[in-house]
């Protein structure tokens, strides 16, 4: 079944209003008839498994079957705090991380950064960021829609991940892959996990001096350096595998 995303404003009990591009999506683009089946998610894990009842010009309306918790979501909260990386590189990072189960990105000003984004240009970024995710989230059939959060400094950052149950931080000069393993294992059944990723030029010793501080354990992804687009990519693929039920 094809999944959308809603607002709860959007139930009035037995049936839910489907408004604005869905509507096109669906009547257009998909072209779904009267009585198709559509899963509908309110962004907060709840699932509505509707039938369609009416579609209009510029409104559809599903007929609520059942409601249920949505399945495609972990147990536990990841966020990925992402030091900005070059041109669009943080939309192919966004996109991936929204795929590999990550419930909040948010990208970090950090001292090796070469993007510097005023105000105005960071706040349309973050719009159109948050525009992947959505996106994405569709496509992968997550159960609700992860936030990229307004660019935050490194400081700002450590702050945000002080209230997280762990704190991991890929740093290329970290070595011992076992107890790295050890810290991947621990993760299972946290509430919350938050991942560092450094950008192109990696972390600078003093700021990964201020994460361990905010509490973030260093831990080695291998012999190999990955760019700053693969690594969190690769953190949330061997999270999923250790956290999936």
């Amino acid at each position: 079944m094809y999944r959308f995303f809603i607002d709860e404003s959007q139930v009035d009990q037995t049936l839910i209003k489907i408004e604005g591009e869905d509507v096109n999506h669906i009547k257009n683009v998909l072209r779904m008839k009267k009585g198709e089946h559509v899963l509908l998610s309110n962004r907060r894990g709840i699932e509505y498994e509707c039938e369609l009842e009416l579609i209009e010009e510029n409104r559809v309306l599903a007929k609520i079957l059942d409601i249920h918790g949505v399945e495609s979501e972990l147990k536990e909260r990841i966020v990925l705090f992402q030091g900005l990386p070059k041109g669009d590189k943080m939309e192919l990072v966004i996109q991936k991380a929204v795929e590999l189960g990550a419930s909040e990105i948010v990208p970090v000003k950090m001292k090796r950064c070469v993007v510097k984004l005023d105000e105005k240009k960071a706040r349309k970024k973050v719009e159109r960021w948050n525009a992947i995710a959505l996106g994405a989230a569709k496509q992968s059939k997550r159960g609700l829609v992860p936030k990229v959060s307004e660019v935050l400094t490194l400081k700002e950052a450590a702050e945000k991940a002080q209230s997280l149950s762990a704190l991991l931080v890929p740093y290329e000069a970290a070595e011992g892959m076992e107890y790295s393993r050890e810290l991947i294992r621990e993760t299972k059944g946290k509430e919350s996990i938050g991942v560092f990723i450094g950008p192109e030029g990696g972390f600078e010793p003093l700021e990964i001096e201020e994460l361990k501080q905010a509490g973030g354990r260093v831990l080695s992804l291998g012999r190999r350096i990955l760019r700053t687009e693969t690594a969190g990519m690769a953190v949330l693929s061997v999270l999923m595998f250790e956290l999936e039920e």
